[in-house]
């Protein structure tokens, strides 16, 4: 809490005007007479005025006054058209006589007059209904700001629109001076943070791109901040029964903007909204008719912004309530006030997979574990911030010992937000760590991820596997496999990227080029000299393709009651049907190899040398037929037919025929395997929602409709388009 001015400059003692010009430099232990109450960016004391400061403020002596601390220390988490209180309050003056003036004001502070009454907050609190009469008295209100003259109000930025009434404009502005004002200042402190929680640096930017086209309103004077506290419940004759407040953050524009972040601020009753919009509405039509223009269309987008710009600040506050004073109750406090901002957020700023209880805690907690101040705490929880229990199945890496893990926890908080890369399933952080000369990616898993394909082997086995094994595969090594606090899991491999660690890694994402087919082909056959036993001791000669099919007929079978009524209505058959289908083919035995299963362009990381390729996120790895990596690949990948040709014959003559025998009959099961897979696994994340801002997911996701022609088409059976509702986003 900043300090007010010394109190002796107001109860007695002698001053000049000297003594008022240079109240900016007498900030003392902070006063004990007086109350005090917190804004936005300012600390409110009451304070009455001696004889000398009330005579030169033409005031009488023992007036009551506001004094407003600016709090230097404050996060900047608003929007803020003009700097200078004072000149707003100048302008509204003479359309709302009773609103507060400012007496005195300088760069630290101001003296404003004190409003008689009592905050609406202190009788009617959040989430109550407000009494019918102070909702009229709230709309008229609203409604007297348009009166203000725009030649009395200080000049705009130069960002704003040229237009008076371009309601459009005027809402792309205020996300871009969100975007400006709120996240670009924070964003060392928090890109991190955000980043782990799933929300994008250009999240507000791409928010204004999609604005839609709006019905042009006449411009005016906008509080921008009209809450329970900043609403006054006079109670005084002759005066009107409601006073508003803290005019810092007032801004010329469309009306509606106002009217939607008072809708929101005051957390009214849901059944109550519609008696605000339809006062708000009434009173306006008696003012200034055209502000209502579009109403029922425009609302709904300033509504979205004001829940999309507000996941930072609310965000922040939550972290920072953390830092110097740790406690449990405080980090479940905190756990709960981020989820509701980022779900309001979710579906204005398009956010996909929103985290749950469990991940969102264990990203403050990793956050508030990296601050240098955490000592604060208290001794208990800032050696627990540091604490990990290692994995008995992963030994201590002679290259990473326990103090280096450490070190990695430690810097995976403070990561800068162009290191944090979170994917479907896992969230990966890219850190330095003191005395290592290599970057390292700590890995941990997204808590209440569900993948519709399983994973069969341990990650860190077949990486320890493959590095032991001296094949030729770029893969990363694991480093370290334990538990960090409040029971997260995590790995530690080295990191593949750029050797510019803040660039993000480059994928063959229109597929590969002629020399990177030869690298992928050649790193696929050197797993064939990678002892499988070691991670699948089960694993044997055979069966692998009947195995396959059992595991696409078992996924199928468990998918969810609405994916299931919607494949049955497209023409896809049930689990027994399908599994009758797919019996007709079968596919000859080779010599079985480790495999990575899910080779996605999104999964192999370009590289400068002869190897070409780093081959990652080895989770869905497996023991099988070595044909199956190959096709699954080509699948999953932009493959043109002289690059597949390429790499068939480069597979062919550098592998062995135990692995190859019979694979031009074959290679084309799996590929139909395949194509079925993706008609149910698409279908069912277009019904689900699950992982669509996945790259991978995306762009199958984009071309269902033709996968659903080549599937229905590979199982003999008709598509059936329908009227289903989910079918016109399944063919968009």
């Amino acid at each position: 809490m900043a300090a007010p001015p010394d109190p002796r400059l107001f109860a007695g003692g002698r001053a000049t005007r000297h003594g008022i010009d240079s109240l900016s430099a007498a900030f003392v232990e902070v006063a004990k007479k007086g109350q005090a109450s917190s804004g936005h960016h300012n600390e409110n004391y009451l304070l009455p005025l001696t004889e000398p400061v009330a005579d030169q403020l033409r005031r009488p002596a023992g007036t009551t006054v506001t004094v407003r601390v600016r709090r230097t220390e404050a996060l900047p988490v608003v929007i803020r058209t003009w700097r200078n209180e004072a000149e707003i309050l100048a302008a509204v003056k003479g359309v709302l006589p009773h609103a507060p003036e400012c007496l005195f004001h300088s760069e630290r502070f101001a003296i404003h007059s004190y409003v008689e009454g009592v905050p609406l907050s202190s009788v009617c609190g959040n989430g109550k209904p407000v009494d019918t009469l102070l909702v009229d008295a709230l709309a008229d209100l609203l409604a007297q700001m348009t009166r203000v003259r725009r030649g009395a109000l200080p000049p705009l930025p130069s960002v704003w629109p040229h237009s008076n009434t371009d309601s459009r404009g005027f809402l792309r502005a205020l996300a871009h001076l969100a975007d400006e004002q709120i996240r670009k200042p924070n964003w060392t402190v928090f890109g991190g943070l955000f980043a782990a929680l799933g929300i994008p640096e250009d999240a507000l930017l791409r928010f204004a791109e999609r604005v839609p086209a709006m019905t042009r309103r006449p411009y005016s004077l906008l509080h921008a901040d009209l809450h329970r506290d900043n609403l006054i419940l006079s109670y005084e004759e002759g005066v009107p029964p409601l006073i508003c407040v803290d005019w810092e953050l007032a801004t010329y524009g469309d009306p509606l903007h106002d009217l939607a972040t008072h809708l929101v601020r005051m957390r009214y009753p849901t059944h109550q909204r519609p008696e605000v919009i339809h006062a708000w509405e009434k009173a306006m039509r008696k003012v200034r008719p055209a502000a209502v223009a579009g109403l029922a269309k425009d609302l709904q987008h300033y509504i979205a912004f004001e829940r999309a710009q507000s996941v930072f600040p609310d965000v922040m506050r939550a972290a920072g309530s953390l830092v110097g004073s740790f406690t449990q109750k405080r980090l479940d406090e905190a756990t709960r006030a981020v989820r509701r901002a980022v779900e309001a957020a979710a579906e204005p700023l398009r956010l996909r997979n929103v985290p749950g209880e469990r991940e969102t805690e264990q990203a403050l907690f990793r956050w508030w574990a990296s601050r240098s101040d955490r000592v604060g705490a208290g001794l208990d929880w800032a050696l627990r911030a540091f604490e990990w229990q290692p994995d008995s199945r992963l030994p201590e890496h002679p290259d990473f010992p326990s103090t280096a893990v450490r070190a990695a926890l430690v810097a995976e908080g403070e990561a800068p937000a162009d290191r944090v890369f979170k994917g479907t399933a896992h969230l990966n952080t890219v850190v330095m760590v003191p005395g290592v000369d290599f970057p390292v990616v700590v890995r941990r898993r997204v808590p209440d991820f569900c993948r519709r394909e399983p994973s069969y082997l341990s990650e860190h086995a077949v990486l320890r596997a493959i590095d032991e094994s001296s094949a030729e595969v770029a893969a990363p090594r694991v480093l370290a496999l334990g538990e960090s606090y409040p029971k997260d899991s995590f790995t530690i491999h080295t990191y593949v990227g750029p050797r510019d660690i803040g660039r993000p890694p480059s994928h063959p994402v229109n597929g590969l080029l002629p020399h990177e087919a030869d690298a992928l082909v050649d790193q696929l056959c050197a797993l064939t000299r990678v002892d499988y036993e070691r991670v699948d001791p089960a694993a044997g000669e055979g069966g692998f393709h009947r195995w396959l099919r059992e595991q696409l007929v078992l996924m199928v079978r468990e998918l969810p009651k609405k994916s299931h009524q919607l494949a049955r209505q497209l023409g896809l058959p049930d689990a027994d049907n399908l599994q009758q289908i797919l019996a007709r083919h079968e596919v000859r035995d080779r010599r079985p190899a480790l495999l990575h299963g899910d080779l996605n362009p999104w999964n192999l990381v370009r590289r400068d040398d002869d190897l070409a390729l780093t081959i990652i996120d080895w989770e869905m790895a497996l023991v099988g037929d070595p044909l199956y990596d190959l096709v699954r690949h080509m699948h999953l990948t932009p493959t043109r037919p002289e690059i597949r040709d390429r790499m068939f014959r480069r597979w062919e003559a550098k592998l062995e025929p135990r692995y190859t025998r019979g694979w031009r009959k074959d290679w084309r099961v799996y590929r139909w395997i395949e194509v079925v897979r993706s008609a149910y696994i698409d279908l069912d994340r277009l019904v689900t929602g699950a992982s669509l801002d996945v790259p991978n997911v995306r762009r199958a996701v984009d071309s269902y409709a033709m996968t659903l022609a080549a599937a229905t088409s590979a199982l003999g059976v008709p598509s059936r388009p329908t009227a289903n509702p989910y079918l016109a986003r399944v063919l968009a």
